[in-house]
């Protein structure tokens, strides 16, 4: 999951979901007729130090949030009042490159913002962000609502075509033009009062709904005693053992309410009882009919959303989300997904029967249900490949992983990453380590790479990347600050992490968003953003590289012995590439098609729950299984609007995935080939934005993607052309 800069012209939809934002612009600069801007506030003030300056996160005080969002945003809303009231005709100089420069002080403030409430949330921070959410959307309105402001940005996009600008400005004109245009800025006033009063309600609706899931992963915890611990390993019974003490319950067990606690004690604990509970436990986030629930948020995200559309004249939320994304519109999305859904349900049925004849074999006279799934399906796995994921996870060790992503980086990128002094850097958390990161040949400084990879209270749940600041150079070169952040169960002392190949596999996706942060070479602040349905597809294929002849023979090794994995284990790993394809598509798929379903349907006294139930009934989804993210804790989709009618962006950015791929293994130098690697670097990381996604991958590639490599990639039926 990616979290991305968005300019200051399009903080509109993104506030509401504010800590999807990160900072960008850092140069300071004067209002007229006053003194330079006042930026006392920790929050506010330039960044200083090494590295073009960096965020103060060593002083980073709570207190000062909220004068700091205040102040921000009075800032902000003075450049646009100078921008809007210039009475020199609008030129891309004197409005849209002022846009790109507006707001910094406020943008510095997101960053702090989002590390609070993202990795070190707490419930004095949930209080200022629930006062905060419907102010900053207010101001938020203010700027999409500005007349004279949309007006000079109408009039430098009709200009420029009648005369085009180059290349790179036309596409950030279009973009800016387009997110004024998408977000009310010619609706009468009326309407606009409305639209913004719409907007001030999602954003309490959306802090309500992700601090509920928070609540639910911090405030249910299942705890063992020594004698439920059949069939857990030793390193992850000693993760259990230091996640309860440090819960003050010394000499239990805790499996915390996040997947990387929920998901391996699913795979290998041999108390069925007890994996039930796990399950339900982790699966009713946000769904227990207390005050947490988020159905009732649910149903009126629904509505509101439905009803701001249409004041912008759209049937429903899909068509008017869609319309600048590669899909277009949801009927070409559903397509896809339609076309995936039943091979993917036919194999979940093939699983099942696997699943149920080793079961049956061993006399355990049980009908496989949702908790025993991930179990029985690593008793298949044995029997089928003789491949015992925990002796994988002997050779994944999560040091040793990131040294395969510095390796990978430097092939491909020419990349060098390394470790900075601690101290030298400000970290807003102990576990945080910093690497500088370097051009290979050059020497010439990209930026910095901050890792914070331990599950914690207070942080959210899964593995995202973001950046602290963009690369841009329109105002002077700004270099890359970009972090990586997950969940692992943070080890014993002295103790190695070892992770899940799925886990290892996300460790690289979210790598991959990393590389494109760094990879970036456009001028502008806009176009470091991205399609949503094309931003996933860089992380996706980064993660082809982690079963590459390279990275297995030299990084993943034995923690103990240190040999390499050896080759009958790897070829057991490859043979059994497309195993459980049935279960991850099909949950994966399940949230995708109840998102856009969802969007589509009338939300007039909608039954979330009943909905959910009914439309997964007729999608014939298998009942052995449940949806990635049940509706009432799917944050991608109501904590904000990132991944609203957008999370079948996974699958619309894995048919790129894979069609690229083979590019690579169709090259003379497999995916390390240096011809492969360099166009990869020129059309499909380093323009972010500054191109229209299908067009850069027609260049890469030399024609649109095709389905038929998913299909194989995933060991389902190639359909017919």
């Amino acid at each position: 999951m990616i979290n991305t800069h968005i300019s200051t012209t399009l903080k509109t939809i993104a506030l509401s979901a504010i800590v999807l934002f990160t900072s960008c612009n850092q140069k300071k600069e004067t209002v007229e007729g006053t003194e330079t801007k006042e930026t006392t506030n920790v929050l506010l003030a330039e960044w200083t130090g090494p590295y073009g300056g960096t965020p103060a996160f060593d002083k980073m005080n709570l207190d000062d949030l909220k004068p700091a969002l205040e102040k921000g945003m009075e800032l902000n809303l003075a450049d646009i009042d100078k921008i809007a009231n210039n009475t020199d005709a609008p030129t891309f100089e004197n409005t849209i490159e002022e846009l790109e420069r507006s707001g910094e002080e406020l943008n510095r403030v997101f960053s702090y913002y989002g590390i609070l409430s993202g990795n070190m949330s707490s419930p004095e921070f949930r209080e200022i962000q629930k006062e905060m959410a419907p102010k900053l959307s207010e101001f938020s309105s203010k700027i999409s609502q500005n007349e004279k402001l949309f007006k000079r940005v109408k009039t430098v996009y009709e200009n420029s075509l009648k005369t085009p600008l180059e290349a790179d400005q036309q596409r950030v004109v279009q973009l800016t033009y387009e997110g004024f245009a998408m977000n009310g800025a010619e609706l009468d006033e009326e309407k606009k009062k409305r639209y913004a009063a719409i907007n001030k309600e999602l954003s309490e609706l959306y802090t309500n709904f992700s601090n509920n899931i928070l609540a639910d992963e911090e405030g249910y915890v299942t705890y063992l005693t020594k004698d439920q611990l059949s069939g857990l390993s030793e390193p992850l019974i000693k993760s259990y053992a230091k996640a309860a003490t440090d819960r003050g319950q010394e000499g239990k067990y805790a499996v915390t309410n996040t997947r990387s606690s929920m998901d391996p004690f699913l795979k290998y604990s041999n108390e069925r009882e007890l994996r039930k509970k796990v399950w339900e436990t982790y699966y009713s986030r946000g769904d227990n009919g207390d005050d947490k629930d988020n159905n009732e948020n649910i149903a009126k995200i629904l509505k509101l959303r439905k009803e701001r559309v249409g004041l912008l004249g759209y049937d429903n939320y899909a068509d008017w989300r869609l319309q600048n994304r590669m899909a277009k519109n949801p009927e070409n999305a559903m397509k896809l997904m339609n076309a995936v859904w039943p091979a993917a349900i036919a194999r979940v049925k093939e699983e099942v029967a696997d699943m149920q004849a080793v079961a049956d074999a061993n006399g355990d006279k049980i009908t496989i249900e949702p908790w025993d799934y991930r179990y029985y399906a690593e008793k298949v796995r044995k029997k089928k490949y003789d491949l015992d994921s925990d002796e994988v996870k002997q050779y994944l060790q999560l040091d040793k992983l990131r040294e395969a992503m510095f390796f990978v980086a430097g092939e491909l990128f020419n990349f060098k990453f390394t470790p900075i002094e601690e101290g030298k850097v400000a970290v807003f958390h102990e576990d945080v380590k910093v690497w500088e990161v370097n051009d290979k040949t050059s020497g010439e400084h990209i930026g910095l790479w901050y890792l914070d990879p331990f599950a914690r209270t207070g942080k959210r749940s899964g593995a995202w990347a973001t950046t602290y600041r963009s690369h841009t150079t329109f105002d002077g070169k700004k270099t890359v600050l970009g972090s990586n952040n997950s969940n692992f169960v943070k080890p014993a002392p002295g103790e190695p992490v070892l992770v899940s190949w799925d886990d290892a596999t996300t460790f690289f996706h979210e790598f991959g968003h990393a590389l494109h942060f760094f990879s970036s070479e456009v001028r502008y602040p806009t176009l470091n953003g991205g399609v949503r349905d094309y931003t996933e597809f860089q992380s996706q294929l980064l993660e082809r590289w982690l079963s590459t002849d390279k990275v297995i023979d030299n990084y993943l090794v034995h923690y103990k012995t240190g040999e390499p994995m050896p080759k009958a284990l790897i070829d057991k790993v490859k043979k059994a590439a497309t195993f459980n394809q049935g279960f991850g598509t099909t949950e994966y798929l399940a949230s995708a098609l109840m998102d856009m379903k969802f969007h589509l349907a009338d939300p007039t006294n909608i039954d979330v729950d009943k909905f959910e139930k009914e439309t997964l009934a007729e999608l014939k989804m298998p009942k052995e299984l449940v949806m990635r993210h049940r509706t009432p804790h799917f944050g991608h989709v109501f904590s904000g609007e990132g991944y609203a009618t957008a999370y079948y962006g996974y699958m619309w950015a894995d048919v790129l995935t894979s069609d690229a791929a083979e590019a690579f293994a169709e090259a003379p130098g497999g995916f390390y080939d240096k011809e492969v690697a360099a166009k990869l670097v020129k059309y499909l990381f380093a323009p972010r934005n500054a191109m229209d996604p299908a067009e850069a991958y027609r260049k890469f590639r030399g024609r649109d993607a095709k389905i038929e490599a998913l299909m194989k990639d995933r060991g389902f039926p190639v359909p017919k052309s």
